[in-house]
């Protein structure tokens, strides 16, 4: 049920609100919005009328928030934030006949994805990209996504899941890392530093089992977020990490990392392709799906010759589609 319009705070009395809260000031919010001290501070009232409660205590020397104040100001800044990304894509998108979204995890974009994205733009004249970083699934439902790229397993809410490929993942260091610490294989890891994912907590113990090995603490070690962060601690000499082989076509080529000789190993999950159910039929999302599918086994962007840099293929060339809903 919606709210009456009059309990309802309007757009410009939330900006107000939200420079006042950042600036603890209704003077150099004033100043930011191009308003008075006054006019920042009617706006700001009203608002304040109009819920029923005191966002701000008043200060001699400015204003601070209450804790009605705080919990308000978390939801104002996500709505303010989201009327400006949407204001941000129809603006982007004037002149063009299509925009197609695309969902894609942080590192596979950029190390991968946008190095080959002008290929498929070419082959649409008119078609706007655009690219926003989801770590985690969501439901296609409710955001304006029309495909999604996930690592993990073939599940997603409301959403049409084509299998894409699996990844090979190596153990690199750096030439002087391997070498100041006499790592030459699996055994001397025992007195390394593990360079630890975040997004994959086990991958280390998982990684130690597949070849046969043990290590006392596989769970320690510095922790970072994205594989980029990770490969470049590698590259910086801080340790030794596990990173698929495509994230890292370049660091390989140059010599800025060293694989061990272990074979490269695919961990439990795979890559997908997600697209909403409702998207069916469509063909700009078809083709987008097509060209990655074809892409996946890609010549690899150097031609020097690195056993261990893998191309980053599907295990079948017939992709298979399955639905998934939660």
């Amino acid at each position: 049920m919606l709210l009456p319009r009059s309990l309802m705070p309007s757009f410009q009395e939330m900006r107000a609100f939200e420079a006042t809260a950042r600036h603890g000031s209704f003077t150099t919010a004033g100043r930011e919005l191009s308003l008075t001290q006054s006019a920042v501070s009617k706006q700001v009232r009203q608002l304040e009328d109009t819920l029923g409660v005191q966002l701000f205590i008043r200060l001699p020397g400015g204003v601070a928030l209450t804790p009605h104040g705080e919990r308000f100001l978390l939801s104002a800044r996500r709505i303010l934030e989201d009327c400006e990304k949407a204001t941000h894509a129809i603006v982007s998108s004037v002149g063009s006949q299509r925009t197609l979204r695309i969902a894609v995890l942080p590192t596979f974009a950029s190390r991968w994805l946008i190095p080959r994205l002008p290929a498929f733009i070419a082959r649409h004249d008119g078609v706007t990209v655009e690219l926003t970083t989801e770590p985690k699934p969501f439901d296609m439902v409710e955001r304006s996504v029309d495909v999604a790229i996930h690592y993990g397993a073939p599940a997603w809410p409301n959403g049409d899941v084509s299998f894409l490929c699996r990844e090979q993942i190596v153990a690199v260091g750096s030439p002087a890392y391997l070498r100041d610490n006499a790592v030459k294989q699996v055994d001397d890891l025992q007195h390394a530093t593990l360079l630890q994912q975040a997004t994959r907590p086990h991958i280390w113990q998982q990684w130690f089992a597949a070849v046969g090995a043990e290590h006392p603490y596989p769970y320690r070690g510095p922790m970072f977020d994205q594989f980029a962060m990770t490969s470049q601690a590698a590259v910086a000499g801080m340790g030794i990490a596990l990173v698929p082989t495509f994230l890292i076509e370049r660091e390989l080529v140059r010599g800025e990392l060293q694989a061990l000789p272990n074979p490269p190993w695919s961990g439990p999950g795979a890559y997908y392709l997600v697209t909403p159910i409702a998207a069916a039929g469509d063909a700009l999302v078809a083709d987008f799906v097509d060209w990655m599918q074809g892409q996946v086994s890609y010549r690899p962007l150097d031609k020097a010759d690195i056993s261990s840099r893998m191309s980053f293929h599907s295990a079948s060339s017939n992709a298979t589609r399955s639905k998934a809903r939660r």
